[in-house]
């Protein structure tokens, strides 16, 4: 049987009806908790816009709590400095027209408007908001980045705002992460019971952030028993981040093998089998790199539709410019000096030097970007401290792919059978009938195009400029000494083996004591074994 409830309120007794009003306010503030989020007003869009740094930050975060769209948008003029204030009125200024802050409609600002100053602590807790908000976004991705931004900056003021997320989300690698970042923010709590949920909840995330933020916390902590728990969740996650740092060293020494491979495998035919010392084999591959930054203006200029395949368009380009500059030098000045070693390197030398200032000249003193294409940006997250970047990948593919097609070249073609001919006795070759002459130009412009890809593969992973060369000419001749001169298996192992002890060494002992061990390991082993890993075999041995 239903009746008015002013009727019932009227028949109860006084404490009774003034219990049930505390009931009804309560019920009241719950609605209000769960319904739509609070508008923001006109106060605290000025207490977030002016006053002291601490006073806006706290304002930030109370606005945060309870954000809603047009708080969102305000905080989002406030980072792109479209906010202006005259007095404690705040304004958003959009194409030069005045907004009003809250209701968005126009207005006329008023003389001595000034522009909002923010300080770079301010810029932060505006960036870390709106990664905030994304967390309520009905895009997976976006809502991740939130979480993502939040653990590297946790804050407990915002716990209201995780643990809001925290109700609302399904997707329950997302929910992980909020847990993540629930504890992060915890971490930094005055209460000590809260302090060691934290670092024990931390220390079951295995990643180099989580690391960061409890090495972090422990400079900071007093406690003996949260010191304890922080260093027993260090010690759980170093162990499980051993394996990822061994095999990114990995990883990364594959990669640097693979470029010293693509370096060394042009030097292979040039030193290797026709002997001849070409110090400006270096600038032949800045030659690739700087074709392959020409064909990237072009295809911005002409077909930026079509920018993501500009590299398939720059590996012929690459290898043809430096192969017919291969060429060049081969008829007019290598040939002439074919049997004397020391002639030889001194004009590829002057050459070298020629050719750097020649591009000096065209292109300018400074380093040139080469950018990637779409399909070569990012990488493969194996494990959370180890990713694969894609432009890496692309190389070591890359590498692979052009020592096979050198291989079936060398051993499976007509060329390669006239290459190895003259190489190994040219006065036999020539009575054979094969025109010695021409073979030389041939295999000179084949080991320069070779350079020109490594120059085009070396664009991928770092700047283009007139020195590119040098810093690669050196370890490319001791790439092919170590693995033995004229042995194509020797470079393949030596290239990929200094990469991995380079890298090894790194890790251990820093990048400069790790060249110079590198160094000596090279002049003890040559000493030792002067033939390198791979000793010609035959009678050619002996010449």
């Amino acid at each position: 049987m239903s009746f008015p409830l002013f009727v019932f309120l009227t028949e109860l007794p006084m404490h009774r009806h003034r219990l049930l009003k505390i009931f009804m306010a309560l019920l009241a503030g719950i609605c209000v908790g769960a319904g739509p989020a609070h508008a923001l007003t006109a106060a605290e869009a000025t207490a977030i816009a002016t006053g002291e740094t601490d006073a806006r930050i706290e304002a930030l975060n109370k606005a945060m709590a309870t954000a809603d769209d047009k708080t969102a948008a305000f905080i989002q003029a406030m980072a792109d400095g479209d906010v202006k204030v005259a007095g404690d009125k705040v304004f958003i200024v959009k194409d030069d027209k005045g907004l009003d802050a809250i209701s968005g409609a126009a207005v006329t600002l008023p003389e001595g408007v000034e522009d909002l100053i923010n300080n770079n602590r301010m810029r932060g807790e505006l960036d870390n908001a709106l990664a905030a908000l994304k967390l309520f976004s009905k895009d997976d991705k976006l809502r991740m980045e939130g979480v993502k931004a939040l653990l590297k900056d946790p804050d407990e003021a915002r716990l209201p705002l995780v643990e809001k997320a925290l109700a609302t989300e399904t997707n329950a690698a997302i929910k992980a992460q909020l847990e993540l970042a629930r504890a992060a923010a915890l971490l930094g709590s005055a209460d000590k019971t809260r302090r060691l949920e934290a670092a024990r909840a931390l220390g079951q995330n295995k990643t180099p952030e989580t690391k960061l933020l409890l090495n972090d916390r422990l400079k900071m902590e007093t406690e003996a028993d949260v010191k304890g728990q922080l260093q027993a969740s260090l010690q759980a996650i170093d162990a499980a981040l051993v394996w990822g740092d061994k095999l990114g060293a990995l990883f990364s020494g594959i990669s640097l093998g693979s470029i010293l491979l693509l370096v060394a495998l042009g030097l292979a035919i040039t030193y290797g089998l026709m002997g001849v010392i070409n110090m400006a084999h270096g600038e032949l591959m800045m030659i690739g790199a700087y074709a392959t930054y020409v064909v990237q203006g072009l295809f911005q200029k002409y077909l930026p539709g079509a920018f993501d395949w500009y590299l398939l368009a720059a590996v012929p380009v690459a290898f043809a410019a430096s192969a017919l500059v291969g060429a060049a030098l081969e008829r007019s000045v290598i040939r002439f000096l074919y049997g004397r070693p020391l002639e030889t390197l001194l004009a590829t030398w002057g050459i070298s030097l020629m050719l750097m200032q020649g591009v000096r000249t065209i292109f300018g003193a400074q380093n040139v970007g080469v950018e990637n294409p779409s399909w070569m940006s990012g990488g493969v997250q194996v494990l959370s401290n180890l990713s694969l970047p894609y432009n890496r990948l692309v190389i070591i593919g890359f590498a692979t792919a052009v020592l096979l097609g050198m291989a079936f070249l060398i051993g499976k073609t007509r060329l390669g059978l006239f290459v190895r001919g003259v190489t190994q006795n040219r006065p036999i070759a020539s009575c054979m009938g094969v025109n010695t002459a021409r073979v030389d130009t041939y295999a000179f412009s084949l080991g320069a195009g070779i350079a020109g890809l490594a120059g085009c593969a070396l664009s991928q992973v770092g700047n283009v400029g007139p020195d590119l060369g040098q810093s690669y000419i050196v370890d490319s001749f001791m790439v092919v000494v170590l693995g033995g001169v004229g042995q194509l298996a020797g470079t393949v192992y030596a290239g990929l083996g200094l990469g991995v002890l380079n890298k090894l060494l790194e890790g251990w002992q820093g990048a400069v004591l790790a060249k110079i061990m590198v160094l000596v390991f090279i002049v003890i082993f040559i000493q030792k074994r002067p033939q390198g890993m791979f000793a010609m075999k035959g009678r050619s041995a002996e010449a």
